[in-house]
């Protein structure tokens, strides 16, 4: 049975509390609704932070259509959204649980060591390689060879940062928290490292725009 079958702890915030009695009742949606909503908050909260300027909307547009623009809520955050929930989330869900059952009663530290070495070379390549697909489709890729070029371009990358950065984050785990605290304590790192890593994207790709702006406003006729 996995750990996270277990009842939390009495001495509990009463919303944990029930997020994890949620998370062992119904752990797949738990799970696909935590991910849409930090998925959406994350590209929200990265397009503030890297001031993306408001997109433009008519003046005689609906008043929600202007108040919708000023908060950065556009098409890509919904697209995001619809990415965790069908996409990330069950992809996780089915990965981690795996690896969860294989590992279940066994915490020496050989079986610590493989279930790092399972997160990070069975786990990790999956799910980075579903993200970038992913986001090349949303960033509009019109071919398969788009994606597969975006998927070659990135993997490498992302990976090595996943390599030096999971390991911590899985031994933290292991060491202070309860097994049933890793899924909250996974999403909150997953979050605040992947709205850092699109505020940093996204001010790459406002800086490469300005660049071509200011080359093609230069370049004599």
């Amino acid at each position: 049975m996995s750990a996270l079958a277990a009842a939390p702890p009495q001495k509990m915030n009463p919303l944990l509390a029930a997020y994890l009695r949620n998370l062992v009742a119904h752990p797949l949606r738990t799970k696909a609704i935590t991910t849409s909503v930090l998925q959406f908050l994350q590209e929200v909260l990265a397009s503030h932070l890297a001031h993306v300027p408001a997109r433009r909307v008519p003046k005689d547009a609906p008043l929600y259509a202007h108040a919708l623009a000023r908060a950065r809520v556009d098409a890509k955050a919904v697209k995001m959204a619809i990415y965790g929930a069908l996409v990330s989330a069950p992809l996780s869900h089915v990965l981690v649980g795996a690896v969860q059952r294989v590992f279940a009663g066994r915490a020496g530290p050989a079986a610590k060591l493989a279930q790092i070495l399972a997160s990070l070379f069975v786990v990790a390549p999956a799910q980075i390689t579903a993200y970038l697909a992913c986001m090349a489709v949303i960033n509009g890729a019109k071919s398969v060879n788009d994606v597969v070029r975006t998927v070659k371009g990135g993997f490498l990358r992302v990976l090595r940062v996943t390599i030096m950065t999971q390991p911590v984050v899985i031994v933290f785990a292991q060491r202070f928290l309860a097994p049933e605290l890793w899924v909250p304590f996974f999403n909150l790192v997953q979050f605040a490292v992947g709205t850092y890593t699109n505020i940093k994207l996204k001010k790459l790709r406002s800086q490469s725009e300005e660049k071509a702006k200011k080359e093609k406003d230069t370049k004599p006729e």
